[in-house]
C-alpha cells in the first residue's frame, strides 16, 4: 500500500514579481500547500490570488492564524519591509523563510536571529541555489580533492547594462511589474552576491576577513533617487579555504562564471541561476614550455540518479525557488536546524552588507558572526 506523505504548509506575505517564481516552484513539491497569501496592495492581492487560485488573507493576523505549528511564513515583500514582517512573524510564533536580505542592517538581522533562537524558531533566507544540484556537485568535487587543493576562486556576478534594458516590459506571470526602482535602491550586491557567497560559505566556512569597495558607476538609472552601489568587488578570506574575489555589477557584460583554481586544474561553471548548470573540471596540461587548462573540460556528475525537482529555463533563470522553504520544512519536522537558517543566514547577511556598504574608501572588515560549513544534501553524499 502506497504511503501518502503528510502535507506541509506555507503562507506567503508579498505578492509581487518574485512571488510568482515561488508559486511556480512550489508546484514541484506536491506535499507543500499554500494556506493563504497577503499583500498590502488590494489590487495586487486580488490579481495574485485569482491567478494562482489561493485564498487571500484579510490581514497579517489572519495569515498567521492559517498556519499550523510546523508551518512556515514566506516573506516575499520588498527588502525595506523584510525586518518588520520577519519580526511580526517571529513574535507571532512562526518559523520564517525570507527573501534576501534578512534585514537592511546587520544590527536588525542579529536582533531577528537572537529572537528566533530565543523562541526556538527557524529563521532563514534566500537564495536557495546553494541547495541545488550545481552547487552540491561543486561541493562534492572540492571535498573529493578534484583539481587538488583550492588556491584561488574567481566569482563573477555581472548582469549586463541593466538600466538600458526594456524594464517596463518585464512582467511576472500574474501581471506584477519588475520593481526596478526597488532593485536599484537595494542594489545588485544585496540582490545577487548571495548566490555565490552562500556557496562559498557552505564549502569553506565563515569569512574571517574581507576587503571591499563599492561604487555607483551608473549615476542615471531611470531617474531613481538614492540608488545603491551598482558595482562592488571584494576579496574574501575564509576560515577553511582559498582567497576569493567576488564581483557584482549591473554595468559589465553578463558573466556568471565561478572558477575554483586548484593545484591540478580548474573546476568551473558559468550559470549561477541554473540549478542544473554543468560543472566541469579542466585539468592542467603542460604543452612545451607552457601550462594550459584543458579547453573543453570533463563534466562532473553526482552518483545519485535523482536530486531535486528542476524547472525549465524561462527568461533569466532556471532556479527552483522552493528548495529553501522545502528544506526548512523538512528541518522543522525533524526538529533539526535548517542548513540555510540560523547562524548561516546571519553570517551571509553580515558579509553581504559589508561588501555593499564598503564605499569608495573600502578597507578591511572583520565579521563578528560566524557559522559552520554546510552539510551536503542527502543525495549529494
Amino acid at each position: 500500500m502506497k504511503t501518502v506523505a503528510p502535507m506541509r504548509t506555507v503562507a506567503i506575505v508579498g505578492c509581487g514579481f518574485v512571488a510568482d517564481l515561488y508559486m511556480r516552484s512550489l508546484e514541484t513539491f506536491p506535499d507543500i500547500r499554500v494556506s493563504c497569501v497577503f499583500d498590502r496592495s488590494e489590487e495586487r492581492l486580488e490579481a495574485f490570488s485569482k491567478h494562482w487560485k489561493v485564498d487571500a488573507a484579510s490581514d497579517l493576523e489572519a495569515l498567521f492564524s492559517s498556519l499550523p505549528e510546523d508551518g512556515l511564513v514566506l516573506n516575499l515583500t520588498n527588502p525595506s519591509s523584510h525586518y518588520a514582517i520577519n519580526l511580526a512573524a517571529l513574535e507571532a510564533g512562526h518559523h520564517v523563510f525570507c527573501e534576501k536580505p534578512l534585514a537592511l542592517t546587520f544590527e536588525s538581522a542579529r536582533e531577528l536571529s537572537d529572537l528566533a533562537s530565543e523562541k526556538q524558531l527557524q529563521l532563514g533566507s534566500a537564495p536557495s541555489s546553494v541547495l541545488g544540484e550545481a552547487a552540491q556537485t561543486l561541493f562534492w568535487a572540492v571535498s573529493n580533492n578534484i583539481g587538488g587543493t583550492p588556491r584561488l576562486v574567481y566569482a563573477e556576478l555581472d548582469d549586463g547594462f541593466v538600466s538600458q534594458a526594456p524594464l517596463e516590459h518585464w512582467v511576472s506571470e500574474s501581471g506584477a511589474p519588475w520593481p526596478y526602482k526597488d532593485e536599484f535602491r537595494v542594489g545588485c550586491t544585496l540582490e545577487h552576491a548571495g548566490y555565490y557567497l552562500s556557496w562559498l560559505i557552505a564549502m569553506f566556512g565563515p569569512v574571517t576577513r574581507l576587503l571591499a569597495s563599492s561604487a555607483e558607476v551608473l549615476p542615471d538609472k531611470r531617474d531613481v533617487e538614492n540608488a545603491a552601489p551598482d558595482f562592488s568587488v571584494a576579496v574574501l578570506h575564509f576560515e577553511n579555504g582559498p582567497v576569493v574575489r567576488l564581483t557584482c555589477s549591473i554595468a559589465a557584460p553578463h558573466d556568471h562564471r565561478l572558477r575554483i583554481i586548484g593545484d591540478d586544474g580548474v573546476i568551473a561553471l558559468s550559470k549561477a541561476w541554473d540549478n542544473g548548470a554543468p560543472v566541469k573540471y579542466h585539468r592542467r596540461m603542460r604543452i612545451r614550455r607552457r601550462l594550459l587548462e584543458h579547453p573543453f573540460g570533463k563534466r562532473l556528475r553526482l552518483a545519485a540518479s535523482k536530486t531535486h525537482p528542476k524547472l525549465p529555463r524561462k527568461g533569466a533563470a532556471a532556479m527552483n525557488f522552493a528548495l529553501g522553504p522545502a528544506e526548512m520544512l523538512t528541518a522543522i519536522a525533524a526538529r533539526q536546524p535548517s542548513r540555510i537558517g540560523g547562524a548561516f543566514a546571519l553570517h551571509l547577511t553580515e558579509v553581504t552588507l559589508a561588501i555593499q556598504n564598503a564605499g569608495l574608501e573600502g578597507g578591511a572588515y572583520i565579521p563578528v558572526s560566524t557559522c559552520g560549513k554546510m552539510e551536503p544534501m542527502p543525495w549529494a553524499r
